[in-house]
């Protein structure tokens, strides 16, 4: 997911417009998005569209951003939510790998009340919010207490605020994205960019966005549709990068037959770390569309 649209729980009148739009996955959100006296009514709505047959076949990732596991909320969105459409749970503020394990217990409860996941290939999986300090400095474990936990999602503002650090202090943004992506990778999984409120300010989007994809995030929330083509952009290989990965995947092969253990690609020299971001480049250049599949 390049890009990853928020749509407020309580707006079914964008659910179907957002699946028209250019973003890779749809964050459809019952916390932040939606007021205390309107969640019931939103995760009824959202319930029966996650069930329907435009959510079922859609090629996005379907999400959902349940309310945090210390609110009233969390049970039953949990309990209504798990249909056939939906393919991740974006689960707030994690407080400890056990309270990970408890939400994965209440999701598996409801597949099988729901009728989801019933051949046990296509699990709901969890993207975990790190937006406190507890979560940061415990990410590795919270990424990988369990398989169904596909990614990291950074959550800077409320990282941020409770402590009184500024949301715009440079150091401070790429010192968490650091953690978040370090923590990931070790798990195995993906880390994803948070929000940038600031519609106004694609130039900041942007440059956020860029330096997400430098250091390995897979993409960013977008909070609006004019931020989707940013994080697209700032997501996608290089045509440059994709026709060196090629060659170095090509080349890889040619010394491994040949009992070669380091070589030179385009006056570069490369090892087996090259060679796995080579290739990992390739599979999400495929994925892409970018390049054509044999």
């Amino acid at each position: 997911m390049r890009s990853k649209l928020f749509v407020p729980g309580s707006r079914p009148e964008l659910f179907d417009k957002a699946l028209l739009s250019q973003a890779d996955g749809l964050s459809f959100d019952l916390e932040d998005a939606v007021a205390a006296p309107k969640k019931e009514a939103a995760r009824h709505t959202l319930q029966a569209w996650l069930a329907s047959t435009a959510a079922i076949e859609s090629q996005k990732t379907i999400i959902v951003r349940v309310n945090a596991m210390d609110t009233p909320y969390f049970s039953d969105d949990i309990a209504q939510v798990v249909q056939p459409g939906l393919n991740m749970i974006n689960l707030p503020k994690p407080e400890n790998p056990a309270a990970v394990l408890d939400a994965i217990d209440c999701i598996e409860q409801a597949e099988r009340k729901n009728g989801v996941n019933l051949d046990g290939n296509h699990p709901v999986r969890l993207l975990l919010n790190i937006e406190t300090t507890q979560a940061l400095r415990t990410a590795y474990q919270l990424a990988c207490v369990h398989p169904r936990v596909a990614g990291l999602q950074l959550g800077l503002a409320d990282l941020f605020e409770p402590i009184g650090i500024s949301r715009q202090e440079q150091f401070a943004i790429k010192y968490a994205m650091m953690q978040v992506k370090l923590a990931a990778a070790e798990a195995g999984i993906d880390a994803f960019d948070g929000a940038f409120a600031d519609i106004q300010n694609m130039e900041g989007f942007l440059a956020e966005a860029s330096f997400a994809a430098q250091i390995g995030f897979s993409g960013k929330s977008c909070i609006h549709p004019s931020q989707i083509p940013l994080a697209n952009q700032a997501f996608r290989p290089s045509d440059a990068a994709i026709a060196h990965a090629i060659k170095v995947v090509a080349a890889a092969r040619v010394a491994e037959a040949s009992g070669v253990g380091a070589y030179v690609v385009d006056g570069k020299m490369i090892d087996p770390p090259f060679v796995r971001s080579a290739e990992a480049l390739v599979a999400v250049a495929t994925r892409m569309g970018l390049i054509p599949t044999p």
